[in-house]
Order: C-alpha cells, then sequence, then structure tokens
C-alpha cells in the first residue's frame, strides 16, 4: 500500500511540475505572440521639416550626378577607366549643366546622371579654374530638363538657413542642410587666383558633393558647393559656394565663348613674395606687354639691365591693392571695357593714370 501511495505521489509532482512548464511556456508564447502595438500619431511635420521636404522636392529634379572617364595608357590599349564623379545641375532648357572644373578637369568623356535615372553622354564646353567653374552640354535628350531656380548672393544673411542636394560618396540625392556660417571669404584655386565673396556653411559637404547647387528656403540656387576645410578630406562643418552672382556672371560667358573674359591692362604682375622682399605694398610691374593698355599708358616693368624697379600699382578706384588675387577681382568686379583709375608709384613719386580695361584670356 506504501508503494502504491509513492508512486501515485510522484506521478502527482511530475504532473504539477508539467503543468508550471506548460502554462509558463504557453504564457511566454502568449506575450510574444500578441497583436502589434498601436502606432502614435505625430501630427503636423515642423515647420522647418516641411520648408526641408519642399526644397528637396521642387530641386531635386534639376540636380545631376556627374562621372567621367579617361582614357587609359596605349601600353595597356587605352582602356577607358573611371576618373571621379560630383554633382552638378541643369542650368537651362538648352542642356547645359554647371559643375565645378575640379570634377571634370582632366576627363575624356563625361556622363550625366538625371533624378530620373536617365544617363546621357555631356560634352565639355568650357571652364574657369579661377572660379572653379565649368559647363557642359547635354546631348541625345529625349526628355525634359528642369533649370534651377535662380536666386541672389548678395543680400545674404548670416544664419540664413541653406540646403545642399548632391551625391557624397557617390550616394545620389542625398540632402544636408545647415546655416550660412560666414560671407565675403576668399577661396584660393589652383591658378594663384581666389574666389571673392564665398559662402560659408555648415552644411555638410563630402567627396561628391562638388558642383551641387547650394539653395536657400525658397529652393533657389546662391550657390555651387566647391571645396571644404577637413584634415580627414570629409566633413567638419567647413564648407565653400561659389556665390550663385559669380555663377550667373560666368556661366553665360563660357556658354557663348568657352571661357569667360578676363579682364586686365596687359602686365606681368610680380608675386606677393617678391613684393615682401622688397617691402613693397603693392602690385610690382615685371614685363608690359606690347601694345596693351599698360604699354600705351607709360607703364614700365623691371629693368634687369638697369637693376631697377618699374611702376608699382597700389591702387585700383582708391580701393588699396597688395596681391595679384586683388587686383583681378577688382578688374574682374569692373569688366572689360571699363576704365579705371590705378594709383601708380615710380622712384617715390605717385600719378594717377586712366585705362580701359580689355580681355586678355
Amino acid at each position: 500500500m506504501q508503494k502504491v501511495f509513492d508512486r501515485y505521489w510522484l506521478l502527482l509532482m511530475v504532473g504539477v511540475l508539467l503543468g508550471i512548464l506548460l502554462f509558463t511556456h504557453g504564457r511566454d508564447y502568449i506575450l510574444t505572440e500578441t497583436k502589434p502595438r498601436q502606432i502614435s500619431e505625430r501630427g503636423e511635420l515642423a515647420s522647418f521639416e516641411i520648408t526641408a521636404n519642399k526644397v528637396f522636392t521642387s530641386a531635386s529634379a534639376s540636380v545631376v550626378y556627374i562621372f567621367t572617364e579617361q582614357r587609359g595608357h596605349p601600353l595597356f590599349g587605352n582602356k577607358r577607366t573611371k576618373k571621379g564623379s560630383g554633382s552638378g545641375f541643369i542650368w537651362d532648357t538648352a542642356g547645359h549643366v554647371i559643375t565645378n572644373h575640379h570634377v571634370i578637369y582632366g576627363a575624356d568623356r563625361v556622363f550625366v546622371r538625371f533624378d530620373s535615372g536617365n544617363t546621357a553622354q555631356a560634352n565639355i564646353v568650357g571652364s574657369s579654374p579661377d572660379h572653379d567653374l565649368a559647363v557642359l552640354k547635354i546631348t541625345g535628350l529625349s526628355f525634359g530638363l528642369v533649370p534651377i531656380p535662380l536666386g541672389r548672393s548678395n543680400n545674404l544673411k548670416i544664419g540664413q538657413a541653406v540646403f545642399a542636394i548632391g551625391n557624397p560618396f557617390g550616394l545620389t540625392r542625398s540632402l544636408s542642410t545647415g546655416v550660412v556660417s560666414a560671407l565675403g571669404r576668399r577661396l584660393p584655386t589652383s591658378q594663384g587666383r581666389e574666389i571673392p565673396d564665398a559662402i560659408q556653411t555648415d552644411a555638410a559637404i563630402n567627396p561628391g558633393n562638388s558642383g551641387g547647387p547650394l539653395l536657400d528656403s525658397a529652393g533657389r540656387l546662391i550657390g555651387v558647393n566647391t571645396a571644404i576645410i577637413s584634415k580627414s578630406g570629409t566633413y567638419s562643418g567647413i564648407g565653400f559656394a561659389v556665390p550663385v552672382d559669380t555663377v550667373n556672371k560666368i556661366a553665360p560667358q563660357i556658354i557663348t565663348r568657352g571661357k569667360p573674359e578676363k579682364p586686365g591692362i596687359g602686365i606681368r604682375a610680380g608675386s606677393q613674395e617678391i613684393a615682401a622682399r622688397l617691402n613693397i605694398k603693392g602690385i610690382v610691374i615685371l614685363d608690359v606687354a606690347p601694345g596693351g593698355p599698360a604699354e600705351r599708358a607709360g607703364l614700365i616693368g623691371v629693368s634687369r639691365t638697369a637693376q631697377r624697379l618699374g611702376d608699382i600699382i597700389i591702387a585700383v578706384d582708391n580701393e588699396p591693392v597688395s596681391t595679384i588675387a586683388q587686383l583681378t577681382n577688382v578688374f574682374e568686379k569692373i569688366g572689360v571695357g571699363k576704365k579705371v583709375r590705378l594709383t601708380v608709384m615710380r622712384d617715390d613719386s605717385t600719378r594717377y593714370l586712366y585705362l580701359k580695361l580689355v580681355d586678355i584670356g
């Protein structure tokens, strides 16, 4: 009888344990297999979010992805290889596209991929290394083009919201936002000149963004993203854009004649280092071009045989100049065909000359 009781008690305990296990497992199963949780509605987007989305939606159709090819060495069969990539935007319905000079420099073939996914080959119309701008012309178009709306850069305010659209690291249709961090920056170029009035922004700009548009909150072009300051080569909070007022002046000249006008007076100027060694604050004239405005006005360069300096330009239209970049920027603002008033020093005597700027490009 005791054995029967013990066996019964053992079976009962086993049953209880199994019941507990089944209950626990079933409870966990019910909890993990429950219905999805109810979604909390967020309501309307914030006004800034709405603006950012509108800017992207309206402008993205005008932004393009640019990639280039370069012909290989003859020893290797002239096989073309991918050279680089960047961004650009549609300038007009004739098929012109604006990008940076450094994006297409050295390329043998250039291709443009549109927001629609279509790709077309493009010809290089011309470029300006001095402004890091280039114009392409799309060939074989079979679809519509949406030119980007233009704004102005001479009335921008520090703190104003900006939006950059481009293809960083080849990731197309990327939007970054920020503000105008500073205005009037001078951006050095590969030609030893400076792009005046460059826009500084903290909108994220990375490799591949070059040539893409910088937009205001109305979706208008205010600049062309062109450079960053970074020890790593990627975004560090400081980016620069060529101002749209410069683009709107230079692009039509490139479209018309393949290059921009280059106002000058026909001189070869000494570097800032030469002036510093001579303790001179101004532009040292090294040589004067025969038949140019400078020669006709009586300006002279350095005489190596007589071991003497010639003329030194110290101001243009009463604006002091001490570097070649400053001189060329002043000439560019005035323009070809206009007269300038030079303040010139020779042998400690100062005089004023009026010269007409000509195209020396």
